[in-house]
C-alpha cells in the first residue's frame, strides 16, 4: 500500500471518527424528551445565573441531592443525576459563591489531564465512584478532547451562582448510588434516577 493510499485511508477514518463523535455528542446532549427544562441543552459555556430559582431537577422537597463545600466559600449543589437511554449519566447542579467577595474558580476543577486542561476551564476533574461495581467514571470528552461539562467560567461574584452540568458514562442499571468527587470539594453520595 502506498503512502498516498494510507494517508487517504487515515483521513477517511478521522472524518468517520469525528462524525461519530459529533453524533454521540448531539445524542447525549440533546433533548431527552418529556418537555423538561434540561441543563445540557444549554451551551457548554453557560453564563452566570444571578437568580435563585429552584431547579426543576431538585427533589420533591426542594432539597438538592448533595451539597459539597469547596474552597473560598464555593458551594456545589447537585440537583439531579439522570441516566438516559443513550448510556449517559448527566449530573446537574449549581455552583454558588457563598463568600463575601468574588472568587476565582480554581483551575483544579478542570482536573490535571493535559487534553482537558488545554481546552480551558471546565469541571473535567469530576468523577463518580461506583463502590458496588468497584469502578471510577470520568467526565466524557468530545473528539477534540473538550470535557462534556459547563465551560468558560473563571470568576463568580459574591452571592452569585452558575448552573452547571457534567456528563459521564452511565454505571450499570443496578447501580443506583454513586459517590461524586470534585477537586477542592468534599465528596458526597448521590442517587441516580432513570
Amino acid at each position: 500500500m502506498s503512502i498516498r493510499s494510507t494517508t487517504k485511508a487515515r483521513r477517511g477514518m478521522v472524518a468517520l471518527t469525528v462524525a461519530a463523535g459529533l453524533a454521540l455528542g448531539v445524542a447525549g446532549c440533546g433533548g431527552g424528551g418529556g418537555g423538561e427544562d434540561s441543563k445540557p441543552e444549554k451551551s457548554a459555556s453557560a453564563s452566570q445565573d444571578r437568580g435563585s430559582d429552584p431547579s426543576t431537577h431538585e427533589t420533591a422537597e426542594g432539597e438538592p441531592l448533595a451539597e459539597l463545600r469547596g474552597s473560598d466559600g464555593l458551594l456545589l449543589q447537585i440537583t439531579s443525576a439522570e441516566r438516559d437511554a443513550g448510556g449517559f449519566l448527566t449530573v446537574n447542579g449549581t455552583l454558588k459563591n457563598d463568600g463575601a467577595k468574588s472568587v476565582v474558580v480554581p483551575a483544579a476543577l478542570s482536573g490535571n489531564e493535559t487534553e482537558i486542561v488545554r481546552n480551558g476551564r471546565s469541571l473535567g476533574g469530576a468523577t463518580l465512584v461506583d463502590a458496588k461495581g468497584k469502578k471510577r467514571y470520568y467526565v466524557l470528552r468530545d473528539t477534540d478532547g473538550r470535557a462534556l461539562t459547563t465551560t468558560g467560567f473563571s470568576t463568580i461574584k459574591a452571592g452569585a451562582s452558575l448552573s452547571v452540568f457534567m456528563q459521564f458514562p452511565a454505571p450499570p442499571t443496578d447501580t443506583t448510588e454513586v459517590t461524586f468527587q470534585m477537586p477542592t470539594f468534599a465528596s458526597g453520595t448521590i442517587q441516580i434516577s432513570g
